[in-house]
């Protein structure tokens, strides 16, 4: 499993910036702090280039593949990202900058792979980073969480530069006019398992999943056009409950059929509708228990519940902050989010128990943590919500946001509150607001900051992601493009480019490849040795 979150994006003091410059200039500043922390060989080079070579964004698991003339320009993410001529205009003049909008030390980079085996990149505007899989949701808040020490690091290298304008970045989900930004998760499932029966499994649960798992968003409506306050960042970006595409017409189950992985034997689950979370709890929550229901899926033991309309039911439980709303369901009955989610959770608790994975000795160390915390969040939410506020971050955005009106006598509609919605998200912990609450305490925490400081230069050891971020950091100098599923070489003495194939997500970990690594500093010693034990 893995995240995706892109930021969003603000040059205070040049407000009419281009998007896509400013984003452009965040993953440059960060291939500068990459440059000055590596060895004297690599430093040559400013980042891994991406490989676009697998990419196949217009797949569609119902099988077929949309026709490019038909795409919309934003689902082409098989191609690199250009400034287009607004950004080079902008850039003509700018010191530091050529008219083409290159650097002159160097070009202009707009995607690179960091030596976590995570991508930093230019994605529909916005910086965005790209989580290196993980095993377990305990290592995907983990590595997520390294992603906001990555954007804080490169915002603090452009304040630092007297020539550039100070760029904030925010992890929440929307600017309020309309506009919104994904936070997306990745799953790898057998393929197997038919989608139609994936699409089944997870509507009635990503309708309600919101009420452990949303951030919380001042405003009803895509501008907003109602005051007040819903539980969740997306949700009423939504239009359809299935579809291929993500940026517009969003609907409930995406249907990209991307594998970057062995495509016989697997698909990648690209998940659209959660929001970003800065909250380690409700981060934890959204992937251990989607982890969860999509085994319930695999074995054909998720609850046989059909929601009514779900695009509108997804709204309309984001609306209700009381959490009360029932939800209409096909065979007449009506049941509220957490009722839903009781439903999900006793059905993953009897699957823990018939299987031994979730037994606290001789489990699998992760399944009883997330049925804990699971039943012990939906049980606060329902006898005394105020105390779930430590770990479910709507409300405590909402706490926050009602002691300042209640303090000011501010109205939902008051400008002021819309920034105190805005600042929560700020990633700069000396201006997020939920940065000040951890600070105090008062957000619950499952990794500490040490551990997330080491996960932003380590990849994790047991998925292939520990091969890719290595060879970045160990050959910067001599691997010239890399990608989720291979690693790609030029090496003096080899006549040609040696591609590596990384297809299975669970090989190149830290056991199979580590000592091939510690063995052999040299690239054309390390590729020699490499292809000969294979």
């Amino acid at each position: 499993m893995g995240s995706e979150t892109e930021y969003g994006i603000h040059a205070p003091t040049a407000p009419y910036s281009n998007a896509t410059m400013m984003s452009a200039r965040v993953v440059q500043a960060y291939a500068k702090i990459s440059r000055e922390h590596a060895s004297s060989r690599a430093a040559q080079r400013a980042g891994t280039a991406w490989d676009y070579a697998d990419e196949s964004p217009l797949h569609d698991a119902r099988g077929y593949t949309m026709a490019r003339e038909d795409a919309d320009p934003s689902q082409l993410t098989d191609q690199p990202p250009v400034l287009d001529a607004t950004a080079v205009a902008m850039a003509h003049g700018r010191p530091g900058l050529e008219q083409d909008g290159s650097d002159p030390q160097g070009e202009l980079l707009m995607n690179m792979v960091l030596a976590n085996g995570a991508r930093l990149y230019v994605d529909h505007a916005h910086p965005e980073y790209s989580s290196p899989e993980v095993t377990n949701p305990l290592d995907a808040v983990r590595w997520d969480a390294a992603g906001d020490l990555v954007a804080l690091a490169a915002v603090r290298s452009l304040a630092a530069d007297p020539e550039l304008p100070a760029i904030n970045l925010y992890k929440n989900n929307t600017d309020n006019k309309a506009v919104s930004y994904g936070s997306h998760e990745n799953y790898l499932m057998p393929r197997s398992v038919p989608f139609s029966k994936i699409v089944e499994g997870l509507t009635p649960f990503f309708v309600t999943r919101q009420v452990m798992c949303g951030a919380g968003r001042v405003g009803v409506g895509l501008e907003p056009v109602e005051s007040g306050f819903q539980l969740s960042q997306r949700a009423d970006f939504f239009e359809a409950e299935v579809g291929l595409e993500t940026t517009i017409r969003r609907p409930i189950i995406n249907t990209r059929d991307e594998p970057h992985a062995t495509a016989e034997k697997y698909r990648r689950l690209h998940v659209i509708t959660g929001d970003a979370n800065l909250s380690q709890v409700a981060n934890y929550l959204k992937f251990g228990t989607t982890a969860m229901v999509l085994s319930l899926i695999e074995a054909d033991r998720a609850p046989k519940i059909q929601v009514y309309e779900p695009v509108q039911e997804l709204q309309e439980v984001s609306h209700n902050t009381s959490l009360t709303h029932a939800v209409r369901l096909i065979d007449g009955r009506r049941l509220t989010g957490i009722e839903i989610q009781r439903i999900y959770l006793e059905a993953a608790q009897k699957l823990a128990n018939d299987t031994g994975v979730g037994a606290v000795q001789g489990g699998d160390g992760h399944t009883h943590r997330v049925l804990q915390l699971w039943e012990s969040t939906l049980d606060l939410l329902e006898t005394d919500a105020q105390a779930a506020a430590g770990r479910v971050e709507w409300l405590a955005k909402l706490q926050i946001l009602e002691g300042y009106r209640e303090r000011d006598g501010l109205g939902w509609d008051d400008p002021r509150i819309a920034l105190i919605d805005l600042q929560w998200s700020d990633i700069r912990p000396e201006r997020g607001l939920y940065h000040r609450l951890a600070q105090r305490g008062r957000m619950e925490k499952l990794v500490d900051d040490a551990a997330i400081a080491v996960a932003v230069t380590e990849p994790p050891g047991d998925t292939r992601a520990f091969f890719r971020g290595k060879c970045v950091s160990q050959f910067a100098e001599s691997v010239v493009g890399a990608s989720w599923d291979s690693v790609i070489f030029d090496v003096n003495g080899r006549l040609r480019l040696q591609r590596i194939p990384i297809l299975e997500p669970l090989r190149g970990t830290e056991a199979l490849t580590g000592q091939l690594f510690r063995d052999h500093q040299d690239p054309e010693n390390f590729l020699s040795a490499l292809l000969g034990s294979r």
